[in-house]
């Protein structure tokens, strides 16, 4: 029987663990084959960000002649007071002493290089911040500044997040990856093999696998699989993952397979099972599953395997066991709001459905099975397996990492949450769907949610046309006010040098979102430049979208990125610090008043998009009526029932009181007896419980059949508006 290691190699992120190897670890319990797993990224930053580390980095400095820069020298100079403070700064930074806090903020506990040159220019962007996010936002400097000095003397590849990125990226041809790799091990190879080793003699793995999701990953996989055909042959190394999928579609080098036996492709359970039942000796190596191996000299691929992939609602719950949940670090690197929940605190990883619901996007790698084929779970399996991790780490913050999360589920997923009445914070990406209602989004957030993204993109309407976004610029708008109306936080994914893109829209477009941020309605951004990528529409088809591929020489390795000329677009790559620039100043609610040519070093025309489009677009809602499968949720609890006589004229006239408790204040309503008592006995059924919510058709019928007049009167009226706007939602 195969024993098998899941690895994550070095780096990813320093704040919660990449989720691949918990997904396949999850998947292998449901059919009864034990796993460890390990993140190699995490654990090669505590180790080498500890006194001992580090005082084996200022030893070999101390050792070697390197010249080094007047900032690399200042904290070697320093390098004492550096080996004091990295103990108790890792340790606040992993939550776990937040009164050091104090120490930090004060300016005279941590050294400071290069990196805090910048503070003084940036006060005004977070001097606001509360003393805990101020202390984390210095220390991340304190190991940034750190990281310079590795990247200087210690090892040219490494990143926080990335080690050898540029390696990996648009690596066409595998020579350079393998001249790399042939180099002696610097501090931060050597300790990854160390660990790699520690993990072999502690679980004693026949099988192991290695998750590369990007470029950032692939040189430590590969280290890591050239340490183990040298220290342990016998040991199988199977690499998948998100580089795999997108970059690897079309390899032909027979060197990589010096480094690993197997490389994986798309969904990994399945391939996955084939693979160790191979190993086994149960199947011959033709009835493998989307694999590629090395025969006879030359790269095969072999996709003969009978078994369907496995459906979502059989691949279990993702299993966090083995990784150091409590030692990741909440760092804040900069200052922008979504980049931050990237980096500070813990998130459980899960996905509400497989692939995209809507695949039609042109820039996309919709071509490839992560995107096309489109397949949800149920809001009952998802709470199920939300319960499960909960208890299983302790903690309730999610990100649900789907390309475009479904709205209709995400209904569900709320209503089922609110139902079982789970704490949960979580997050997601989206499409500034029309579907995304004010009363949506306020169930959204009951039930947790705290922020969205989506792509705004080239906020172009001619554009978002050309690439088949399916959105306005209008629309967004009116969906990124709908979700900040309900306190959730809107960041968009912002993209020029799009096709055809012209330097008018280019303009135009970040008129778009100065007015965006202005009014208030989106909070957080980033600009992309556009990647034509190979299995995309674009880079599939370019000439329907008059460009050219003029590169790069594919060399039996990656295929993924293509070079492309634009003749009809502007240059696209000048505009690239202005949009940046602006945008940084929007975020911080500063340089509206600025005309946009004062953020380019060049000339630009003037706007074309009138002032206070956005402010008319998010005015000019739709008036629609009530889908025939919505669903009526009151958020509120029963209220108070008070019938009380009044005299009108000569006349007494009996009237309601319903006093209503909410969470942050009480308010009452008068209305007619007849209708207050019909409330009274149906909202019991509107709050999310064990029965089925109640459709909107089913309130009119009730609400009609209680011989309490026209229902469209009572929509029209002052009390349902006022049950409308303290939690009663039509979704």
């Amino acid at each position: 029987m195969n024993k098998v290691l899941f690895l994550t190699p070095p780096f990813t992120q320093l704040n919660t663990p990449y989720p691949a190897t918990a997904y396949l670890k999850g998947f292998l319990n449901t059919v009864g084959i034990a796993s460890h797993q390990a993140d190699l990224g995490i654990e090669v930053i505590l180790r080498l960000f500890s006194s001992e580390g580090l005082g084996r980095m200022f030893a070999d400095l101390e050792a070697s002649d390197i010249a080094l820069s007047d900032n690399g020298y200042r904290i070697y100079a320093l390098r004492r007071e550096y080996l004091r403070t990295i103990d108790p700064v890792i340790v606040f930074l992993q939550n776990k002493n937040p009164t050091l806090a104090h120490s930090i903020c004060d300016r005279s506990y941590l050294p400071e290089a290069g990196r805090f040159a910048e503070l003084d220019e940036l006060d005004w962007a977070f001097g606001t911040m509360g003393i805990q996010d101020k202390a984390r936002h210095l220390a991340t400097l304190f190991l940034e500044d750190l990281g310079d000095l590795i990247q200087e003397a210690v090892d040219p590849h490494f990143g926080f997040s990335r080690y050898a990125e540029r390696l990996g990226s648009t690596a066409t041809h595998f020579q350079p990856l393998h001249e790399s790799l042939q180099r002696p091990d610097t501090l931060i190879s050597f300790l990854l093999t160390e660990l790699l080793e520690e993990k072999v003699q502690r679980w004693q793995p026949t099988v192991v696998c290695l998750t590369v999701p990007f470029p950032g990953n692939l040189f430590g996989a590969l280290k890591c699989g050239q340490y183990l055909k040298k220290v342990h042959p016998n040991v199988s190394v199977i690499m998948g993952g998100g580089y795999c999928n997108t970059e690897l579609r079309s390899l032909r080098e027979p060197l990589l397979f010096d480094y690993v036996d197997f490389v994986s492709l798309d969904d990994g359970e399945a391939p996955l099972l084939n693979l160790l039942e191979y190993l086994d000796g149960k199947i011959g190596r033709s009835q493998l599953k989307r694999v590629y191996a090395r025969t006879d000299g030359q790269v095969v691929y072999y996709n003969n395997g009978k078994d369907k992939d496995i459906a979502q609602r059989d691949v279990g719950t993702p299993d966090y066991a083995d990784l150091p949940l409590r030692d990741y670090l909440s760092v804040i690197e900069i200052m922008n709001p979504m980049h931050r929940l990237w980096s500070d605190g813990r998130w459980n990883k899960l996905t509400l459905a497989h692939g995209c619901y809507w695949g039609k996007c042109s820039f996309c790698d919709i071509s490839l099975d992560y995107i096309k084929r489109y397949e949800p779970v149920t809001a009952a399996l998802l709470c199920d397996r939300i319960e499960e991790i909960i208890a299983q780490t302790g903690q309730n913050g999610f990100h649900f990492v789907d390309e475009a999360a479904p709205p209709a589920l995400m209904r569900d997923l709320a209503l089922e949450i609110i139902r079982r009445q789970l704490t949960v914070t979580w997050w997601t990406n989206i499409r500034f769907e029309k579907s995304f209602t004010p009363d949506l989004c306020q169930l959204l957030k009951a039930s947790g949610c705290i922020a969205v993204s989506g792509g705004l993109e080239v906020a172009s309407d001619r554009l978002l046309e050309r690439m088949k976004k399916g959105v306005t610029v209008a629309q967004v708008a009116r969906v990124a006010d709908a979700f900040t109306q309900a306190g959730i936080m809107v960041h968009a994914y912002l993209m020029y040098g799009f096709p055809t893109q012209t330097t008018q829209e280019t303009i135009d477009s970040l008129e778009m979102v100065r007015q965006l941020f202005e009014a208030g309605v989106v909070q957080s951004g980033f600009w992309h430049r556009f990647a034509m990528t190979a299995h995309s529409p674009v880079g599939m088809h370019p000439a329907g979208f008059d460009v050219q591929r003029i590169g790069p020489d594919f060399g039996g390795f990656a295929d993924n990125d293509l070079y492309h000329d634009d003749p009809t677009g502007a240059e696209h790559d000048r505009f690239a610090d202005g949009l940046r620039k602006s945008l940084f100043n929007y975020m911080h609610g500063v340089g509206f008043e600025l005309s946009l040519k004062k953020w380019f070093d060049f000339k630009v025309p003037p706007t074309s998009i009138p002032p206070g489009y956005i402010e008319r677009s998010i005015g000019e809602v739709p008036q629609t009526e009530a889908r025939t499968n919505a669903v009526v949720v009151w958020l509120g609890g029963i209220p108070e029932l008070t019938i009380f006589e009044e005299k009108k004229g000569g006349l007494k006239e009996e009237v309601a009181e319903l006093e209503f408790y909410s969470k942050k204040h009480t308010w009452t309503l008068l209305m007619n007896v007849s209708q207050a008592r019909w409330l009274m006995e149906i909202m019991p059924a509107l709050i999310p419980g064990k029965d089925e919510p109640m459709s909107w058709q089913q309130l009119k019928a009730k609400f009609e059949t209680s011989g309490l007049g026209d229902f469209e009167g009572f929509l029209n009226s002052e009390e349902w508006r006022e049950i409308k706007n303290n939690g009663l939602l039509v979704v």
